[in-house]
């Protein structure tokens, strides 16, 4: 299917762009207005973009049904300052509350049932429930367009992160597994991470991968390796050889019994290698193939 976005209306617009682009980490922003009253809302427009400086990029975008804008981007335009509260499982439903359209001066932070805490930089304060905050300035807030549904990318400065000891590890560092992110997708869609749904995927930071290209057309082309298990075997830095000392009693099983027919045998030795990265013994599964080389 083929959707024109130039003719197509601007909610399907959103339903089709906010489904595929997922899941997409919540920025909970809290503001100030030039009376000091807060504001808290979530936003899912939103995103790291530099280390040096520290950028990170939310957009409150106009609303599609009436082209109003919202009140945190009223509020940033009066006093440049947010503070950016990540978003974990045991939140979301609040969360999701004070997302609710407020009458400008009600304070979200009550509604939702959220405790307010002073920022050391900026004005507005930090959530306390929220496991990492991060106190921002904001250097820039640029207009994508005037029509509903245009967004406003703000584009803030961090100056400071604090982090819940309970998500640290024993060196000082967030611990992926106990920050259960919470992420938004399309509709009524969520998503949580955990160590159940967490996966490592090693980058060749040091080293350059031998690429696809480099495999043996009998494994590049193999019916039974997948693209993520040929990209596993590819990203090795330089073509492995036989290791004389690789000992495998399944291996030997089946060169012993599959020896006859080479079509079963390189079948077999594909599912073998299959088995062996799913389980991340990639220099394992290389061993295995090679035997059939």
């Amino acid at each position: 299917m083929l959707v024109d976005l130039a003719t197509t209306s601007i909610p399907l617009r959103q339903q089709y762009l906010q489904h595929a682009i997922a899941p997409r980490p919540i920025c909970f922003a809290s503001t100030v207005n030039a009376a000091g009253e807060a504001n808290l809302s979530p936003f899912s427009f939103f995103n790291m973009f530099s280390t040096t400086p520290p950028i990170v990029i939310f957009s409150p975008s106009r609303r599609v049904r009436d082209n109003t804008i919202k009140h945190t981007l009223e509020n940033v335009l009066e006093v440049p300052e947010v503070v950016i509260n990540m978003v974990d499982y045991g939140m979301v439903q609040q969360v999701s509350l004070a997302s609710c359209d407020y009458p400008r001066g009600v304070n979200e932070f009550i509604k939702a049932g959220f405790t307010p805490s002073p920022a050391t930089r900026v004005r507005p304060p930090l959530v306390r429930e929220s496991k990492v905050s991060m106190e921002c300035v904001v250097r820039d807030v640029h207009s994508l367009g005037s029509e509903a549904g245009a967004g406003n990318l703000v584009i803030c400065e961090v100056l400071c992160m604090h982090i819940a000891d309970d998500i640290l590890d024993d060196r000082g560092m967030i611990d992926q597994r106990k920050l259960r992110h919470v992420a938004r997708l399309g509709g009524d869609w969520y998503s949580v991470t955990g160590p159940d749904n967490l996966f490592i995927v090693e980058k060749p930071n040091l080293h350059t991968g031998i690429g696809l290209d480099a495999l043996p057309a009998s494994i590049r082309f193999s019916p039974v390796l997948t693209g993520n298990q040929l990209g596993q075997l590819a990203n090795v830095h330089e073509y492995p050889t036989i290791d004389p000392a690789f000992d495998d009693e399944r291996l030997r099983h089946i060169i012993t019994y599959f020896a006859i027919n080479p079509e079963e045998m390189e079948r077999e030795l594909h599912q073998y290698a299959a088995t062996l990265l799913a389980q991340g013994k990639v220099a394992a599964a290389w061993q295995v193939l090679l035997a059939g080389q």
